[in-house]
């Protein structure tokens, strides 16, 4: 498919990264694992070149996010979703911020490197501002209080999303017979079995020893889920065949 017949799909799946640094280009690649559809841009021209080897993204393109104009031209205006990864350069960024909520994109996330950066790009329109070196402090932190959480993306101060090895006591069961909505008030997003994501699992799909399931849910209910044994030589091996 050509690039204005993708440009023309429905967006809900669709996800606009700007900015291709090591936060944009991690975002842009899980994202596209995970299944969505991703235009990621940059502009720089080595970024998009390196971006487009490493095959991180359904789209990548050498755009100015700075002008209105550039992101006109790809159909900026289409998408819901949209990530604005520049955090170095603050003008940059509170440009693309602001045009990207002007182009009409519903729900716009910002990074900032500082709390006065993060103010002002919440006063140009971003939907939410996230600092990527604080959260991996958190997201360290957890993994070495909770044993088998793997990752943990804070939604509000009272609701995640978590990244968690499968316990033990999982192992060779379906998601129907866990019954985990019921037992716990969580839900599972994705499951991770050899690498590969499968996203919105069936209920009848069965858990692996090693495998990894993502879940939303409160908080206190997600801390009461039953711990991994991160020691599982099923779990290690998995790691490091996927390294």
């Amino acid at each position: 498919m050509n690039l204005m017949g993708w440009l023309k799909k429905e967006r809900r799946n669709q996800f606009l990264i700007i900015g291709l640094g090591r936060f944009g280009t991690s975002v842009a690649r899980t994202l596209h694992n995970l299944g969505y559809d991703v235009l990621a841009v940059d502009a720089e021209e080595e970024r998009v070149r390196r971006a487009a080897c490493e095959n991180i993204a359904t789209q990548v393109l050498q755009v100015n996010a700075t002008d209105p104009d550039a992101l006109k031209q790809i159909g900026a205006g289409e998408f819901q979703v949209a990530v604005v990864a520049i955090g170095s350069f603050l003008q940059e960024s509170i440009l693309a911020t602001l045009n990207a909520k002007e182009m009409g994109i519903a729900y716009v996330v910002a990074k900032a490197t500082t709390p006065i950066h993060g103010a002002v790009l919440e006063k140009v329109g971003a939907d939410r501002v996230v600092y990527p070196e604080s959260d991996m402090g958190r997201n360290v932190a957890l993994s070495l209080t909770s044993r088998g959480m793997l990752e943990s993306l804070q939604l509000d101060p009272e609701h995640s999303i978590v990244e968690v090895v499968a316990p033990r006591e999982f192992t060779g069961q379906t998601l129907r017979d866990l019954d985990l909505r019921r037992r716990f008030r969580v839900n599972v997003l994705a499951l991770r079995h050899d690498g590969r994501f499968n996203v919105n699992p069936d209920p009848d799909d069965r858990i692996g020893a090693g495998d990894i399931i993502v879940m939303i849910g409160a908080n206190r209910d997600l801390d009461q889920l039953p711990k991994a044994d991160l020691t599982m030589p099923d779990h290690a091996a998995r790691t490091r065949a996927e390294s």
